[in-house]
């Protein structure tokens, strides 16, 4: 990660909450788990359902929270949709943020 931010540069507002919104969705425990399974596959609802033992409307409803911030896409494969991650940054910072938690 070699770029900086400008210096003296102040944040305007729609990236303050861009961003504030990116840590949201990673502070929920659901949503966390969710995109850490996306990071390694795509998947569709039930895949994930049945892969994190949650129930299908409950990984549908983070799903949307996490589409609707553009962190997961998904393609449709006849009545099946599937999920895959959107923002290789915020799986860097997850996949670091992990690193962190696990190191000693």
């Amino acid at each position: 990660m070699s770029e900086k931010p400008v210096e003296n540069e102040a944040l305007d507002e729609e990236t303050l909450f861009v961003v504030s919104q990116t840590f949201k969705a990673l502070s929920d425990p659901t949503r966390i788990r969710i995109l850490y399974l996306l990071c390694r596959e795509e998947m569709s609802v039930n895949g994930i359902a049945e892969a994190l033992d949650l129930r299908q409307s409950t990984v549908s409803h983070q799903l949307r929270f996490l589409k609707n911030l553009r962190l997961v896409t998904y393609r449709r494969e006849g009545t099946t949709i599937y999920y895959s991650h959107d923002d290789q940054h915020v799986m860097d910072l997850l996949q670091q943020t992990i690193q962190h938690a696990l190191h000693n």
